[in-house]
């Protein structure tokens, strides 16, 4: 879900017409439209909503506000195929039922995968957006303790389905070197005690609404490494080095150790090799230079900071 911190007059002002999102979203959003009396409302809708415009932002799907007795709704159509991205939809909408009645997620009033459409409620934003690291590390602590889902997410797998994608596309793959570099890494980042992860906690996905941090856009979530969580989490914010101890401290509940460190940093480098192989499969042809050019450098320096670490680390010695 996009939902932005702008004034409500601001808000109106950028939304487009539903028509800009094509016709074959149209016609979806119609038919999730129809179906509102099976949405789960309370007090339940007098009335068919009505469609306000289209949500900007949003990188795979098509999101707008629609309006019902005086109350705002987003409805989300895909984008993207959710099979093809490893997403599981029935595993996202439990997942935010959940985070709802947790307070930290809008509440979910309807799903179609079908129609590939998703009804949530929509959040009034805080004047005051200005993300804290221990109001990050809270919500990730509260993500982290919501109840198992039996979908998961596999990094390794997860790669290797892009890599796939891009080479049935006849799109060039990252440089053979860095792969082969990230191929080595990759088994490190698997973890023995997955917890529910969003593992899409970035700027876009974090809204202040009555004074409390919320995560929208829960369609990556699934079973996994929490490290992964405040990976992305922590990057997403631009942290630097005080502000991920701070943001890790206030997540465990004490100091980071060396070992803290190293999973950071590797579940990083997944996470930034991820992110490039995503925005590759996404980029049209004449688009994957400069999505090469924008993506690389900080996954490279973050493999150069590595390699320096294990150069200046004494035999034994646990690299921070």
């Amino acid at each position: 879900m996009v939902n932005r911190c702008w004034s409500a007059s601001l808000f109106r002002a950028n939304l487009k017409s539903a028509a800009d999102a094509g016709p074959a979203p149209r016609v979806r959003l119609e038919q999730a439209l129809a179906q509102w009396p099976q949405w789960r409302c309370t007090p339940p809708l007098p009335g068919a909503p009505h469609v306000q415009g289209t949500l900007p932002g949003g990188l795979s799907n098509h999101n707008f506000l629609v309006t019902a007795a005086g109350r705002d709704f987003v409805v989300r159509i895909d984008g993207i195929s959710p099979r093809q991205h490893g997403l599981s939809r029935q595993a996202e909408y439990r997942a935010l039922a959940s985070a709802a009645a947790a307070g930290i997620a809008p509440g979910p009033c309807y799903f179609n995968p079908e129609l590939g459409a998703l009804v949530c409620q929509y959040l009034p934003a805080d004047t005051a957006q200005q993300v804290t690291p221990a109001d990050l590390a809270a919500l990730c602590r509260r993500i982290h303790r919501l109840p198992r889902r039996h979908h998961r997410f596999d990094l390794d797998a997860r790669v290797r389905r892009y890599c796939s994608l891009l080479e049935r596309c006849a799109k060039p793959l990252p440089p053979a070197r860095l792969r082969a570099r990230i191929e080595r890494i990759l088994p490190q980042c698997q973890t023995r005690n997955p917890v529910l992860c969003h593992n899409d906690l970035l700027p876009a996905n974090l809204l202040y609404s009555g004074g409390r941090l919320h995560a929208l856009d829960w369609e990556y979530c699934a079973m996994g490494n929490p490290w992964f969580d405040l990976a992305v989490a922590g990057d997403g914010q631009g942290f630097s080095r005080d502000d991920f101890e701070l943001f890790l401290s206030a997540y465990l509940q004490r100091q980071p150790t060396a070992d803290d460190w190293q999973q950071l940093a590797l579940q990083r480098l997944g996470y930034r090799y991820l992110e490039l192989l995503w925005h590759l499969v996404q980029a049209e042809a004449e688009d994957i230079h400069r999505v090469s050019a924008q993506r690389l450098p900080p996954l490279e320096a973050l493999l150069q900071a590595d390699a320096g670490h294990q150069t200046s680390a004494a035999p034994g010695e646990p690299r921070p």
